[in-house]
């Protein structure tokens, strides 16, 4: 049965606009709001994430149903596909981290890996800065799709964080990298959907993100400092450590976007930020140290450890991490793919391409979404060879290999894992059929429309929009996919630059990443070695997240009202 999308199911926008809002503000009040009391009787706000999402996706279900008469069928089967893109390809990149990860812990090489790190510097500050944000962009280049804030989120607890400050500082270092992430698919993505010319919108990105990357570094800093009632003199006695992370961030992210295109980004940005940063450290150190509460000893005993690791010792610590870095940069090359797509094992093959039934080609999105009304694909891709993950996992177990596990080892590394990731995979699943439900029923559409009524300033909302589609979606590969067209549909109704708008979708969109609930289920799943702890943690992060993510929000959309009024000449030229 075809179902077309409606946009206005009460005949009152407004009314409309807040009935499609009720399933993410289920989701939000139960995530971050509701009080409940644990077994020792305290009271928190936000229950489970695993329970908040099932109640959210019954919701989300019965509105689609009964808000926009989307057929049970199609509903269901919207919930179905998008529960199964939350256990692959996302699950599967967080269980494969997360079986390295272990397995350097068992081996007892992350030990090393450790004091390693300390020997660059045991200012926490510093830290900050290497994985969270340089590391992290990297891996953002790469892979994308929750793979920073696993591997660097669980990396820094390794390193002493506490699993609250990790997620929340891997969660704000993920936001300026963003829209290059997954070598470019963002932007790519953009580009197909709104028929502008991926090289401006690549230049556009790339001269809005810099101004970000250059205020993160500072933004994280200040917060990883205030979170443990630090002071201001903590956060600026390293300014050369911000100053050089986040300008050869930027500098290196504005030239490799106008000068040659979304897919290596991040990838050659988060290196150059990286050796910028480790050439700093041999030439200056901070003053003061500033280390965790309670953990000065440790750190200086760990200073003083180092020497008796020999460089061989440390190679061999980090070389998991080394075939971590090198299959997720192959198996984020575009060619890759295509030749791993291509492969056939004795009539198995490395992809399957699955018409989801009921759904496929069946649900219609029209004006002013789109031109003219066209059916939407609904195709499940199962390529679990050329997946993330599976490259992720790979390095697992070369990793295991070259260390030499044994059968014990071996064992407990996997037992570790599956424990770990049990009810993240649950919550992750749920809130991804949550996603998809919006998605294909118009939910998220309605939503989206409320911006287009902002008239003069629209250019401010227009980079929101992005920040909801992502806040939506869990990405802004998908924020794009949905609203991008609508962004340039809309820009031509008001006589704004396309590509000034449609890049401003994605652009917002980043700053949305850090309180989506696949990104903060993801990063509680790295960081919180108890499940259930960290399924109780989904609340609290949210709303230490939920500041940052609007603020910085209303920043980029600032700059995009400055650049459509007041500085226009900053808007690449192209030709359609």
């Amino acid at each position: 049965m075809e179902f077309h999308q409606m946009y206005d199911p009460m005949g009152n926008t407004f009314l409309s606009t807040l009935l499609a809002a009720v399933p993410i503000l289920t989701l939000l009040y139960f995530l971050a709001v509701h009080p409940h009391k644990d077994k020792l009787g305290r009271r928190h706000h936000g229950i489970a994430a695993p329970k908040a999402a099932f109640i959210a996706a019954i919701v989300t279900i019965l509105m689609a149903i009964w808000l926009v008469d989307m057929p049970v069928s199609s509903t269901l089967a919207a919930f179905g596909y998008g529960s199964l893109f939350g256990l692959m390809p996302i699950g599967w990149i967080i269980v494969a981290a997360m079986f390295l990860y272990t397995i350097t812990l068992v081996t007892g090489q992350f030990d090393i890996v450790k004091s390693s790190v300390v020997s660059l510097s045991s200012d926490r500050r510093i830290q900050t800065l290497l994985i969270a944000f340089s590391f992290g962009a990297f891996i953002e280049g790469a892979a994308g799709f929750g793979t920073p804030v696993a591997i660097a989120g669980a990396l820094m607890v390794g390193l002493g964080f506490r699993p609250m400050v990790a997620a929340v500082l891997c969660l704000i270092a993920n936001t300026a990298p963003v829209a290059f992430g997954a070598v470019g698919t963002p932007i790519i993505t953009l580009a197909n959907v709104t028929g502008l010319p991926e090289s401006a919108l690549s230049a556009m990105a790339g001269r809005q993100l810099p101004f970000f990357s250059i205020i993160v570094p500072f933004w994280l800093i200040a917060t990883m400092v205030f979170m443990h009632k630090g002071k201001w003199k903590q956060v600026i006695e390293v300014w050369p450590a911000i100053v050089v992370t986040g300008v050869s961030f930027a500098l290196t992210q504005f030239a490799v976007s106008n000068y040659i295109g979304p897919m290596l980004v991040d990838i050659v940005a988060g290196i150059v930020s990286m050796l910028a940063l480790i050439l700093l450290l041999k030439v200056w150190q901070p003053k003061n140290k500033f280390y965790l509460p309670g953990e000065e000893e440790e750190m200086k005993t760990l200073e003083v450890q180092e020497s008796q690791y020999s460089r061989g010792q440390v190679a061999k610590a980090w070389t998991p991490w080394a075939f971590l870095t090198l299959f997720v940069f192959l198996w984020g090359l575009p060619q890759w793919k295509t030749f791993l797509n291509s492969l056939n094992f004795f009539g198995l093959k490395s992809i399957y391409n699955i018409s989801v039934p009921y759904l496929d080609q069946l649900v219609f999105r029209g004006p002013p979404l789109a031109k003219e009304s066209a059916p939407e694909a609904a195709v499940y891709a199962l390529n679990w060879l050329s997946a993330a993950g599976t490259g992720v996992f790979f390095a697992a177990i070369l990793s295991g290999l070259f260390l030499r596990l044994s059968k014990e080892q071996w064992k407990l590394s996997v037992v570790r894992t599956a424990q770990r990731m049990k009810t993240p995979l649950i919550t992750i699943a749920l809130v991804l059929g949550l996603g998809y439900t919006t998605r294909y029923s118009g939910l998220d559409a309605i939503l989206g429309l409320a911006f287009t009524k902002t008239g003069d300033l629209y250019p401010f909302f227009a980079a929101m929009l992005g920040w909801l589609g992502v806040f939506l979606t869990g990405s802004d590969t998908s924020s794009n996919a949905l609203f991008g067209n609508m962004q340039r549909i809309t820009a031509d109704q008001l006589g704004l630059d396309p590509v000034l708008i449609a890049a401003s979708n994605s652009t917002g969109g980043v700053m949305g990443k850090m309180i989506d609930a696949q990104s903060i289920v993801v990063a509680t799943a790295a960081c919180y070695e108890d499940r259930n702890e960290g399924a109780n943690a989904v609340g609290p992060i949210f709303r230490a997240v939920f500041f940052h993510s609007i603020a910085l929000a209303v920043l980029m959309g600032i700059l995009v009202m400055l650049q459509a009024y007041v500085f226009p000449w900053m808007i690449p030229t192209y030709t359609l």
